[in-house]
């Protein structure tokens, strides 16, 4: 049988039904789709998912391998599932742990990936909380829920402060990430991670930054943790890290100036390089979106340095290929 054209294989696979897919799951599985065509973004269509209701919001805690896990805010019915093959399995209800020194309003953190050395999908949740003995002190205990085994268990507790510029936690290279503090008064400028694999916790090397008079937030995009440098008023300055784990390899991949590009706005986040990797897709201030031209050059992204870098470049950064799992009927 003669090989295909990945491109003709993308065609033939878009027009078929979900039935036939899920026939051939199996060979599926070697198939990623990870460019965006910023040409079909007019084309989006909304989904009924699983927890929508009249009364409260459903929101996205994380997605991975085609999977979303779903949290609806009023009735806290968590849930994992695949839009494609409108399969669903709801979690089940773990009770929260408050320790006697509690007090405050609790606030949730999650995040969501997949477990490539157990070949399972895991729930991060995180609660934290002040402590009634020192206001500027505070307390958590984790959770974490197994796909396979449809359970939770608890864990270490997160020895870092949330602060909740993200509701999520970024996933890259199986571990999902966050910005954190020693404390409640502590400026947010560490990025911790959690190891899907391990369980444990730490923080990741950052680059050297020339001042550190900014906001920080951080994303992922092309399979790399970003940093992104809110200088408030004056600009954002995107940073990759093209060698997972590795300082040396945190590269600037460019900046863009608050009344140039775009409107006045409070923060940006990449989510995409475009097909051709000229272009990047950004979110603004988590109301539109942004198609960005930053940089220089055809067919590639090139950083400060002008170095060829994009989503076609083949280097240490990617991840190990996991498949694209589907969710069994239960």
């Amino acid at each position: 049988m003669p090989d295909f054209p990945f491109d003709v294989i993308v065609v033939i696979l878009l027009r078929l039904p979900v039935k036939p897919l899920l026939r051939f799951s199996l060979i599926l599985e070697n198939y990623t789709l990870s460019s965006v065509n910023f040409e079909s973004l007019d084309n989006a269509v909304e989904l009924d998912n699983p927890l929508k209701s009249d009364d409260f919001l459903t929101v996205i805690l994380g997605s991975c391998d085609g999977l979303i896990c779903l949290i609806n805010n009023g009735e806290r019915e968590l849930a994992i599932w695949n839009p494609s093959t409108r399969r669903c399995q709801k979690l089940p209800f773990t009770e929260d742990e408050y320790p006697g020194y509690a007090t405050g309003a609790p606030h949730e953190i999650y995040g969501f990936g997949y477990d490539s050395v157990t070949d399972d999908y895991k729930l991060a949740r995180f609660v934290q909380f002040l402590r009634r003995d020192d206001r500027d002190s505070f307390g958590s205990f984790v959770k974490v829920y197994s796909m396979k085994s449809n359970s939770w268990r608890r864990i270490e507790d997160f020895p870092y402060y949330l602060h909740c510029e993200r509701f999520c936690g970024v996933l890259v290279c199986s571990a999902l990430h966050w910005v954190v503090g020693r404390n409640l008064s502590d400026t947010a400028n560490s990025v911790a991670a959690f190891d899907l694999t391990s369980e444990d916790y730490k923080l990741v090397p950052q680059p050297e930054f020339s001042d550190n008079t900014f906001r920080m937030n951080i994303a992922e995009l092309g399979g790399c943790l970003c940093i992104l440098c809110n200088h408030n008023k004056v600009r954002v300055d995107v940073w990759v890290m093209k060698d997972y784990g590795v300082k040396e390899s945190w590269k600037k991949l460019f900046s863009v100036a608050q009344p140039e590009v775009i409107r006045s706005f409070k923060f940006v986040i990449p989510l995409a390089y475009s097909k051709s990797g000229v272009e990047v897709l950004l979110v603004q201030d988590y109301e539109r979106l942004v198609c960005l031209v930053p940089l220089y050059g055809r067919g590639a992204l090139l950083d400060e340095q002008g170095e060829t870098y994009g989503p076609d470049k083949d280097d240490k950064r990617k991840e190990k290929d996991t498949p694209n799992k589907m969710i069994n009927s239960r």
